[in-house]
């Protein structure tokens, strides 16, 4: 006599990705609840901390009005929208456009939350095929409460780009040249950091070529690998050409202070810290530097597939050889979620009930630090 599976158990099986959607979910919306708590004690607004601070006002600005503003500074150095990659502002436009109810800054954070959402999902396809189902829906909820992931809550890219570099990934790892290669151009339209990616399927494609030969070449791996870095390339040449040098983009970077030093900034940062009127302060950020860099062996001990270690690294070096603001290189590196695998396949292992105890515990953490950043000046 069969049995037939529960109700549930059989829509799991359709669709396996839900415990990582709804436990995503879940975390998320537990640091927005904080969020709205700490906002209506303190009185401020806390949707427009979400939609209309910071780099989504320059979204909003392209969006609404095309490429052409700048900010001089007091010290004489201009701020140039070019900085900003074009996708999320086209579909802002786009959206707001086709939703006339919805301004530009509103479509903003819609787009964000639906990519955060796809995101998720390409996060746990990737842990899945690496490390295994529980480990897969771990990963998902533990890029959900990374420390600055309330920008995951934001009109802010970064939602956008890892849901691109997600699934491009996984497709990598199923060997669809071609739609990884098209969803790397996406998000080489989208974010900077993109570079990495691009650099995971050219190398991922350099040694499967090295490996097989000429066998192994053929007209899909050579079109992925020609579509990849498209939209990264294509932007820093309409950059070039609009201002009419083939440097420009680099230039507008380094007017932000984004210049890539080698980590020069950075290290100058942490030695004044050191010598400065609260030195643990450059303890703690030697500690934390530290921990980073165990945590990138972790993911190499772990034996990670090629093009996820490569994109997981090159976002790491990204956002640490250039000369940025300290406070955002925590968010600079939160698109690198293979480093958040390790500890996903270690929580695997541990009873059910003591993993969910421990990732509700994070997601309050996650949540109150989102709602003091928000709410306060910025990221310290």
């Amino acid at each position: 006599m069969s049995h037939q599976p529960a109700p549930l158990t059989a829509r799991l099986r359709r669709f396996p990705a839900a415990p990582a959607l709804l436990g995503y979910a879940a975390v998320r919306l537990t640091g927005m609840a904080i969020l709205a708590i700490a906002a209506t004690a303190t009185g401020k607004d806390g949707l427009h901390r979400l939609k209309g601070r910071w780099d989504a006002v320059w979204y909003v600005r392209i969006a609404e009005h095309g490429y052409g503003y700048e900010v001089t500074l007091p010290d004489g150095s201009v701020h140039s929208d070019l900085a900003f990659f074009p996708l999320l502002p086209a579909l802002e436009r786009g959206v707001s456009e086709a939703l006339p109810f919805l301004d530009a800054a509103t479509a903003g954070l819609v787009i964000a939350w639906v990519a955060a959402f796809a995101a998720a999902w390409g996060v746990y396809a990737v842990g899945a095929q690496v490390a295994g189902q529980r480990a897969g829906v771990l990963l998902a909820a533990l890029w959900g409460v990374y420390p600055t992931a309330f920008v995951q809550s934001m009109a802010y890219t970064e939602t956008l780009f890892t849901a691109f570099a997600a699934w491009s990934l996984y497709a990598l790892l199923g060997g669809r040249w071609i739609t990884a290669g098209a969803l790397c151009a996406l998000a080489g339209l989208t974010r900077p950091s993109a570079a990495a990616l691009v650099a995971a399927v050219g190398i991922t494609a350099l040694v499967r070529l090295v490996q097989g030969g000429l066998g192994a070449l053929n007209w899909r791996l050579a079109a992925g690998v020609l579509l990849s870095p498209l939209g990264w390339l294509g932007y820093v040449v309409f950059v070039a050409v609009r201002e009419g040098s083939p440097t420009a983009y680099f230039e507008v970077q380094a007017a932000w202070g984004n210049s890539i030093d080698g980590g020069v900034a950075l290290t100058r940062f942490v030695g004044q810290q050191l010598t400065g009127p609260a030195p643990l302060a450059g303890v703690g950020l030697i500690a934390a530097l530290g921990l980073l860099g165990w945590v990138v062996w972790l993911c190499v001990r772990q034996r990670q597939p090629l093009p996820v270690l490569v994109y997981g690294i090159g976002i790491v070096v990204i956002s640490l050889v250039g000369a940025a603001y300290f406070g955002s290189r925590p968010r600079l590196i939160m698109p690198a979620f293979p480093l958040l695998l390790p500890p996903a396949a270690a929580l695997a292992r541990l009873r059910l009930r003591t993993a969910a105890v421990v990732m509700a515990l994070l997601a309050v953490a996650s949540g109150v630090y989102g709602a003091l950043t928000l709410l306060g000046s910025g990221p310290p």
